[in-house]
């Protein structure tokens, strides 16, 4: 999982393990982060989220699940700007030893992935 600012770069980046769901290490993505909105897809669509970001003073783009008894509503022109985090994914996907993960510990793979996307900053 990554946080991205707003124009593309790495901000915060946690692995978490293959079975996790991706909530469970937005506790540790947030901790000490401090953001205007945080736009995210609906998967993301927690009332817990949504009171931490509220609560913090930001704005909470994220789509409603469709599941969700009472919807609320999003700002669809802020939400496209979610395709700078998956623009990151793509691009660090560039680089065959982060793409096809051939570090053996997740320290490693870590450490790559921030190397990654330092190159990518500074270009």
């Amino acid at each position: 999982m990554a946080v991205v600012d707003a124009l593309g770069c790495l901000a915060r980046f946690v692995i978490l393990p293959g079975q996790a769901h991706d909530l469970a290490g937005v506790p540790d993505l947030l901790k000490g982060l401090r953001f205007g909105a945080l736009i995210a897809d609906r998967a993301f669509d927690a009332d817990w989220l949504l009171e931490e970001v509220e609560g913090r003073g930001a704005v909470p783009v994220i789509p409603p699940k469709r599941s969700r008894a009472a919807s609320q509503d999003h700002d669809r022109e802020m939400y496209k700007w979610r395709h700078q985090v998956e623009n990151f994914f793509a691009r660090i996907k560039e680089f065959r030893a982060v793409a096809t993960r051939y570090d053996k510990t997740g320290e490693s793979f870590s450490a790559g992935t921030h190397l990654v996307a330092g190159v990518i900053a500074a270009t």
